[in-house]
């Protein structure tokens, strides 16, 4: 396993520079800087944290660790977010170590890849920092339920970056009520230095948030696409930082089987003070959970999507001046074990700059697409560690890219959906 942060510090610290952008830029785009920013002042010369988009520079990131992964346990909010055929997997492990159930071949490559990620972005010049290890296995009990937890290996999940902001979610599985412990030190250490740090409103009674009667018509259905609504209910704010994608001024979300309405309206009354706009997108998804393998912005002008999950609001981009592109078919074989995740997680990936992304290496038609839109693909392993639930962008979470607060796309200008 990987030593403690203190122990690895020669790791975890990037040392050089980002090379220079090369490529054409999108002359259809002209940014327009915010006034958020008074005096010529920004938030990178007074804050370590200052990400607003998906593809500004990449200078600090946060790179998750599977150290003490734990199998989350068979409950209505995760077969609401997994593969029927997995089922029995989490009934019969959960509570365990992954790395005790899964074949110990795959838990190695697992964690090799990851680590070989976390090394590829030292060497591009990125500081890469890693949450503390903790015991997920470990059982808690209040509120009216008792569990234990899931892991530190996706930030993304738990924690959305917003300029000089740090926004812990909510967490809407009963295993991930604790996820912020691990990134409790990072975010301490980031604050200390001059991030704002805000911590959404956690649920408190899943017997209302939970809907037992989507438990009840997932386990009468037989199909992974079944309309079988979603099983949180608007009881109180919940949502998943990973069902967001920020493109300066505006965000974009989902309503998913982690994030309800009232969680997306808390955010976006959250952030309008501060000029940000919070809009939602609805897709072809009966099982939404996390935005970040269905729609996925590149840089200003292009998005891709999902060709099985197609944007209800592809007009508004396209009438915006983004052009949409439907992603190549995966390439993963079959026989893949994903306990957690789909194929559909070759589109997961990470911008290093506009004109940069690291890409599943074996996704060589994925790499193409990306070269005939004019990004070079950085080709990484990445398959063993996608099959407990994430790919380049849901292992990490960027606290630093190069650049201010702009507006990309003039949403209300483009009308109704």
């Amino acid at each position: 396993m990987r030593k403690t942060q203190e122990e690895n510090s020669e790791f975890i610290l990037g040392k050089r520079v980002l090379n220079p952008l090369w490529g054409q830029p999108i002359r259809r785009f002209r940014p327009t800087t915010s006034s958020y920013m008074s005096g010529g002042t920004t938030t990178q010369d007074t804050s370590p944290v200052n990400s607003w988009n998906e593809w500004d520079p990449l200078e600090e990131v946060i790179i998750g660790t599977p150290e003490y992964a734990t199998v989350p346990k068979l409950l209505p909010e995760v077969k609401a977010c997994s593969a029927r055929s997995n089922w029995e997997f989490f009934q019969k492990n959960g509570g365990r170590y992954w790395a005790d159930v899964i074949p110990r071949e795959h838990w190695d490559l697992l964690v090799k890849q990851v680590e070989e990620y976390a090394r590829i972005l030292e060497q591009e010049g990125v500081k890469v920092v890693r949450p503390q290890a903790v015991d997920h296995a470990s059982s808690y009990k209040l509120l009216g339920f008792e569990s234990q937890g899931f892991y530190a290996a996706m930030p993304r999940d738990f924690l959305l970056v917003v300029g000089d902001e740090l926004i812990e979610a909510s967490m809407t599985w009963r295993s991930r009520y604790f996820d912020f412990v691990a990134y409790r030190p990072l975010i301490l250490d980031y604050w200390r230095r001059g991030a704002k740090w805000t911590v959404a409103p956690k649920p408190t009674d899943f017997k209302k948030l939970i809907d037992e009667n989507v438990s009840e018509r997932l386990d009468a259905g037989r199909s992974d696409k079944a309309q079988i609504g979603t099983v949180t209910t608007e009881s109180e704010p919940c949502f998943d930082a990973a069902d967001f994608i920020r493109a300066g001024r505006d965000i974009f979300g989902q309503r998913s089987q982690v994030t309800n309405l009232t969680g997306i309206d808390w955010l976006r009354r959250h952030l309008a003070p501060r000029g940000v706009r919070v809009h939602q997108l609805t897709f072809e998804d009966p099982r939404p959970m996390h935005i970040d393998a269905t729609f996925v912005l590149v840089k200003p002008g292009i998005a891709l999507q999902n060709p099985d999950r197609p944007c209800h609001q592809t007009k508004r981009f396209k009438a915006a001046g983004w052009d949409v592109i439907d992603v190549p078919i995966p390439l993963m074989k079959k026989d893949h074990p994903m306990w957690l995740g789909s194929n559909w997680l070759s589109m997961n990936v990470l911008m290093l700059d506009p004109n940069r992304v690291l890409v599943e290496a074996e996704e060589t038609t994925i790499q193409k697409m990306y070269e005939d839109i004019g990004v070079k693909p950085i080709p990484v392993k990445m398959r063993h560690a996608n099959s407990i639930g994430g790919g380049f962008h849901c292992w990490s979470c960027d606290i630093r890219r190069k650049g201010t607060l702009q507006s990309y796309i003039d949403w209300n200008s483009t009308g109704a959906c």
